[in-house]
């Protein structure tokens, strides 16, 4: 229910939007839609129709009809992906059953730091200044470097437009949750300028009321991000963009235990474009961002009880250049740097990444129905083996119909701060945690001061750098247009992971207590099949469906099935039994099939549009709860669910429109296992523009 404040607002918005002068009406009531143009895959625009990649655009007019106002609802909807919760609330993206630390993670080609617990945290994104979102699946170190083992997501945010234009949105919904957007652009000439402010804030919500915890506590956020374009001519432009977000969040340990957490972001860049003639095309990015999350508890009587901080900086430079031929082959050039550190509580040391890279790409059609494109990336790193990462992919035209496409490319993952630095030892229950290159320093000092019973792993073993995770991506996939209402893709595809980073027990304490720390060990194995279908019978009605088949394993894992080293019990006191190989379920989290449906409709006279979304996810296993290791079919899954959401628009005038809505219909809830799933949530909206 809306309160008497929210009531009055909505109220003078309408009444102020009612009272503005009419815009002229467009002569075409339906207008053309451009065909798709991505970036992402391949650092140059390409048609999203011909690219040889697995890839997918999510548009300004998909965020807008669905009334998504953050992140991780628009990305939910997606065949494929899905949001998953760390321990610490943050949400961060699967993709092709890969964790979110292996998605890379843009605003405008520029990379976002900030995965204090390995997770980025992609709830702190609003979707108020979003142009779109461009998704590349599959290993793109070629052109990205670390992180994009899974692929790559670009936030694409929108550039100044000629003329000038203000926006204004507000957004009301259950568990007192407010979002505002402000949105101005004004271009002339030469000069455009963007600014964006968003205001987001929310009581939280508790699932369990037999608790003294809320599931998320009370907070607020505030991103503003600015835009400057500077067109000195047909050949040179600059433009500077600058984003800046603040949050605050309540943070509760128990009711003996009260604090706060906070978080400070701040980007900053600077790109310029040179177009010397037909054929050669220039840029340069200069990128600073920097993350800094502090967090405290106090008791009732107002002591510290404790306290962190994270301090993460970035610096990054690129140059890029793009050469056409007559035939249109085109060739890309790149050479970069990134410079990072990180002060962080409980490290011994203020950790500094120095990394200098090389890039080129091939893209080229040998013949007039197949398109080619191979290339790689060098990576140089002070702190562990340097990297080289090829990639090749290709798409053949069948017919006008038609098409297959596939791709072949190496990703990896360099090791991060915390598992080369950390030194943290937990006061509560006595266990310690040590960063792979602190090993060697601080084993030795908690041996000296008699805190050590038993050495497990000798010293000799972390002698030599902690190596990357790595990562071949295969993709072979089709589209193929049935007709002019009804199309189709299907995509298989296969990620070998190798040297993933886990941790193990490397000492014992005499508290009975254990040392940990990283190191590579497990090969995973994740492959499926993704189809996404459209039919649109008419300019009124589209309707979308999508699925994925995911199949996620640990090859120990399948090895130790195999050879039938694995028992379960049916209950804790029955017999054990040895379990076969179609027992092993597979990687924790993952779930075997997801897939949504989506219907939209549409009536241009009348000015309105609704929607039903439907997303579907499958049983899956977040513990081994027969303690074999395994997650097997004898252990205990949390149940598939359905999450519908509902969303009505109307535009007023042409100065504003309302939007009614309900997310989650079904009011589906897990208390035990699922916190990033509330209810059921009404809500409205209002947009006017000024």
């Amino acid at each position: 229910m809306l309160n008497k404040s929210q009531v009055l607002i909505f109220a003078l918005l309408i009444v102020f939007s009612s009272n503005g002068q009419e815009k002229q009406e467009n002569d075409s009531i339906i207008e053309n839609e451009l065909e798709e143009v991505i970036v992402t895959g391949t650092k140059t625009i390409r048609k999203l129709s011909s690219l040889p990649l697995p890839a997918l655009i999510i548009t300004q007019k998909d965020i807008e009809n669905s009334n998504s106002t953050r992140l991780p609802e628009i990305l939910n909807e997606q065949a494929g992906l899905i949001t998953i919760s760390d321990f610490g609330g943050g949400e961060g993206i699967q993709l092709q059953g890969l964790d979110s630390q292996y998605t890379l993670i843009l605003i405008d080609g520029l990379p976002i730091i900030g995965r204090s617990a390995g997770t980025l945290d992609i709830n702190r994104f609003s979707t108020g200044n979003i142009k779109q979102i461009e998704i590349v699946k599959g290993a793109s170190s070629s052109l990205y470097g670390s992180e994009a083992i899974g692929g790559v997501i670009n936030i694409i945010t929108k550039r100044p437009a000629e003329g000038f234009e203000s926006d204004l949105s507000y957004y009301t919904g259950s568990n007192n949750t407010n979002d505002t957007n402000f949105l101005m652009n004004y271009k002339k000439n030469k000069i455009g300028f963007t600014l964006f402010a968003n205001s987001y804030k929310s009581d939280g919500y508790d699932l369990d009321e037999n608790d003294e915890l809320n599931t998320v506590e009370p907070f607020k956020n505030y991103t503003i991000n600015s835009k400057a374009t500077f067109d000195f001519s047909k050949k040179l432009s600059i433009a500077i963009n600058g984003r800046y977000f603040d949050q605050i969040q309540d943070y509760i340990a128990s009711t003996e235990l009260l604090g706060e957490s906070s978080i400070k972001e701040w980007n900053l860049s600077l790109t310029g474009n040179l177009r010397s003639n037909d054929k050669w095309n220039n840029s340069i990015e200069l990128y600073k961002t920097n993350y800094y999350a502090n967090e405290y508890l106090n008791t009732t009587d107002g002591e510290n009880y404790s306290s962190s901080f994270y301090d993460h900086n970035l610096m990054h430079i690129e140059f890029k250049s793009i050469y056409k031929t007559e035939v249109s082959n085109t060739y890309v050039f790149g050479l970069g740097y990134n410079n990072e550190t990180l002060e962080r509580t409980y490290f011994t040391t203020r950790p500094e990444f120095k990394s200098p890279y090389a890039f080129v790409q091939y893209d080229f059609k040998p013949k007039e129905k197949l398109n080619l494109i191979i290339g790689g990336r060098y990576d140089s790193h002070s702190e562990y083996k340097s990297q080289f990462s090829p990639k090749a992919a290709v798409r053949y035209e069948i017919n006008d119909q038609a098409v297959i496409k596939g791709s072949l490319g190496y990703g990896y993952k360099a090791p991060d701060f915390r598992q080369l630095y950390f030194n943290f030892n937990n006061a509560t229950v006595g266990y310690t945690v040590l960063g792979y290159n602190a090993v060697s320093e601080v084993l030795p000092q908690l041996v000296d001061q008699g805190q050590i019973a038993n050495i497990v792993v000798p010293l000799s073993e972390f002698s030599n750098k902690l190596q990357a995770e790595s990562s071949i991506a295969l993709n072979i996939g089709t589209d193929v247009k049935f007709s002019s209402e009804i199309s189709s893709d299907f995509n298989l595809f296969l990620n070998n992971i190798k040297n993933l980073i886990d941790t193990r027990v490397i000492a014992n304490k005499i508290n009975g207590q254990n040392v940990f720390s990283y190191y590579n060990i497990n090969e995973v194995i994740t492959y499926g099949l993704e189809i996404n279908s459209s039919y649109k019978p008419n300019n009124n009605f589209k309707l979308s469906a999508g699925y994925q088949l995911l199949f996620a394993f640990d090859k120990e894992g399948l090895r130790a099935f195999n050879d039938g080293e694995v028992y379960a019990r049916e209950t804790p006191v029955s017999p054990a039994f040895q379990l076969k190989k179609n027992d092993y379920f597979g990687l924790y989290n993952r779930s075997r099939h997801m897939g949504y449906i989506k219907l939209f409709y549409e009536n241009y006279e009348s000015k309105f549009n609704g929607n039903i979304r439907l997303t579907y996810r499958s049983k899956y296993g977040l513990y081994d709860t027969n303690n074999n290791t395994y997650l097997d079919v004898y252990d205990d899954f949390v149940k598939g669910y359905v999450i519908a959401d509902l969303a009505l628009n109307k535009e007023i005038n042409n100065y504003s429109k309302i939007g009614f809505g309900i997310n989650n219909v079904f009011n589906f809830k897990d208390i035990n296992n699922i916190s990033n799933i509330s209810g059921r949530i009404y809500y409205s909206k209002i947009n006017i523009q000024l």
